[in-house]
């Protein structure tokens, strides 16, 4: 599965951004290897060095470097820091953040790249909404749950607990159902897992520790940026978020705070995000329908203790 063509603003943007590339610093990569390098180093060393550097900050850099490692995920998928496609799983394969075996996430986040089907349940595997007959089948304390789910902080406890259920009974289900494919990633993920663990528990690093104190909490970090970053519309260009977030975010996230450009050049990328953003900034919060965001800090007052409506899709025009 390949990711989709690029939607410019208008055919200048197309030879900006191909001027762009023609840089040595777009073409090299450089910057993404760089990533790949401080994310692996660091994770490892701050692992290996746990009790010179203490519990507490070696759990605070794990959780950094194992939620930076999910952003990296990201761009391995789209095509960075090679267009080799297996040379690029070979590289994010390794399960330093536990949940999700690379293949699997691959594959749904492709899908959910997918322009016309954004934000509609089944269509898209990483949309939040539902259909009409999903939430008849609910009852009323799974309604509140996924209710509480859709604050601010729910979003942060809840919603990885709810995502590894959903993952662990797809895994159960495809051994069930015996999907090969499917069969074949978590095979693997779990045959990379258990050296790993065992080399924590080795250097004195309880993996069950890693599990519930850095993994788990890693997870909720994406969280705060997937936190509305689609809403169902009519206009498939209205429905990825443009968010104006600060820099320790922006860092964190590799510019995926930028995401209604990122939904219409997947294939830039993450040190240019911004770059394409704020070269056309009215032309893409007019292009989204003003769906704009002043930083994650906003959403958090917004939403601390009311919840977003993402239940029920409300269903989408089709446009040619």
């Amino acid at each position: 599965m390949s990711q989709r063509s690029p939607l410019y603003l208008h055919p200048q943007q197309r030879e900006i951004i191909r001027h762009l590339s023609q840089r040595w610093l777009w073409r090299s990569e450089f910057p993404t290897w760089v990533l790949l390098i401080v994310i692996y180093g660091g994770w490892f060393a701050t692992l290996y060095f746990w009790q010179f550097l203490g519990r507490i900050p070696a759990t605070v850099l794990l959780i950094w470097f194992t939620a930076w490692y999910m952003s990296l995920q990201h761009e391995l998928i789209h095509g960075h820091p090679t267009r080799v496609a297996w040379f690029n799983q070979l590289l994010g394969t390794l399960p330093l953040a536990v949940w999700y075996p690379f293949g699997l996430y691959r594959d749904s986040h492709l899908a959910h790249h997918n322009h016309d089907h954004l934000t509609v349940p089944v269509d898209d595997p990483e949309s939040y909404y539902f259909t009409d007959e999903s939430w008849a089948k609910f009852s009323p304390w799974q309604r509140k749950l996924i209710q509480a789910r859709n604050t601010f902080p729910g979003r942060l406890l809840l919603a990885p607990l709810l995502d590894i259920f959903q993952t662990l009974t797809g895994a159960y289900k495809a051994f069930r159902h015996l999907q090969l494919g499917n069969m074949a990633m978590w095979l693997i993920h779990g045959a990379l897992l258990v050296p790993l663990f065992m080399w924590m528990e080795t250097i004195g690093f309880s993996a069950l520790y890693f599990v519930l104190a850095v993994s788990y909490p890693a997870l909720a970090l994406t969280k705060v940026r997937s936190f509305l970053e689609h809403q169902a519309a009519d206009d498939p260009l209205a429905r990825s978020v443009i968010n104006e977030a600060a820099l320790v975010w922006r860092v964190l996230f590799l510019n995926l705070n930028y995401h209604s450009v990122h939904h219409d050049l997947p294939g830039v990328p993450w040190y240019g995000l911004r770059e394409i953003y704020l070269r056309n900034k009215q032309d893409y919060q007019q292009r989204n329908q003003q769906f704009v965001v002043h930083g994650y800090g906003e959403w958090l007052r917004q939403f601390w203790a009311k919840n977003i409506d993402v239940t029920v899709h409300p269903g989408v025009k089709k446009h040619d």
